[in-house]
C-alpha cells in the first residue's frame, strides 16, 4: 500500500462509522449483536489450527457471499467524497456492499476494508445479521481475476463510537485479512447507531 493510501485509511478510520451510523432506519428492528464468546481472546490473529493461504496478487472484488447469514451481494468501489469522508453504497439498494478501492483488495496481503448498511428506511439491509456470525464461518469473495477468495471468520466484536479501535481494525496485517464493518451497538432516534460491529477474517483457500 502506498503512503498516500495509508493516509487515506486514517481518514476512513475516523469517518467510516459516520455514514453507517447515520443511515439507521427509524424502526423497531434490533440487529443481532455478537456475544463475548465470538470476540478475540488475544490480538486480531487467525484462529489456532485454521489454515492460512498465501496472499493473492491484487484484483478487484465483484461479489461477496456469506452463506451462514444468507448474504449474496455485488460489490462496488468506494472512494472519498469532497469532504474527505468515505463514499457510501446507495442507501436505497439494500443488497450491495462496498470496499475501499484505494486500500487492499480482498485476498491480497493486508487488511481489506469492506462495509455495508445494516438497514435503511425500508428495513433490513445486507449486513443486518453480521453480528450473528460465529468463529469459523466462511466468507467468499469473487474477484475480477476469476478466483474466489475464501475467508474464515476469526472474531466478531462490537465497539462504541468513542472507543473504536482504529489500529486494531485498520492496521496492517501480514496475512490476507478481511474486515467486515456495519453499524450496531444500540440505536438512538436522535443520533442513530451508537457503535459498529466488525467481523475479522483471514484467507484460508483460493478457488
Amino acid at each position: 500500500m502506498t503512503q498516500k493510501a495509508k493516509g487515506w485509511l486514517l481518514v476512513i478510520a475516523a469517518l467510516a462509522g459516520v455514514w453507517l451510523i447515520r443511515n439507521g432506519a427509524d424502526t423497531q428492528l434490533v440487529p443481532p449483536a455478537p456475544t463475548a464468546a465470538q470476540a478475540f481472546t488475544g490480538g486480531p490473529t487467525p484462529q489456532p489450527g485454521s489454515p492460512v493461504a498465501e496472499p493473492l496478487k491484487p484484483s478487484a472484488p465483484v461479489r461477496i457471499r456469506i452463506p451462514s447469514i444468507r448474504v449474496d451481494a455485488p460489490m462496488m468501489r468506494l472512494g472519498l467524497g469532497p469532504d474527505g469522508s468515505l463514499d457510501v453504497p446507495p442507501a436505497g439498494n439494500r443488497n450491495i456492499v462496498g470496499w475501499y478501492r484505494d486500500g487492499t483488495p480482498p485476498g491480497s496481503e493486508g487488511s481489506a476494508i469492506v462495509a455495508g448498511h445494516v438497514d435503511n428506511a425500508q428495513g433490513r439491509s445486507v449486513f443486518y445479521d453480521l453480528g450473528a456470525l460465529q468463529k469459523g464461518s466462511t466468507v467468499e469473495v469473487v474477484r475480477q481475476d476469476g478466483r474466489t477468495a475464501a475467508f474464515s471468520i476469526d472474531a466478531i466484536e462490537v465497539y462504541e463510537n468513542e472507543n473504536f479501535p482504529d489500529q486494531r481494525v485498520y492496521g496492517a496485517s501480514p496475512f490476507a485479512s478481511l474486515r467486515l464493518i456495519t453499524c450496531g451497538g444500540g440505536f438512538s432516534k436522535a443520533t442513530g447507531y451508537q457503535g459498529n460491529v466488525v467481523a475479522y477474517a483471514h484467507l484460508t483457500a483460493v478457488r
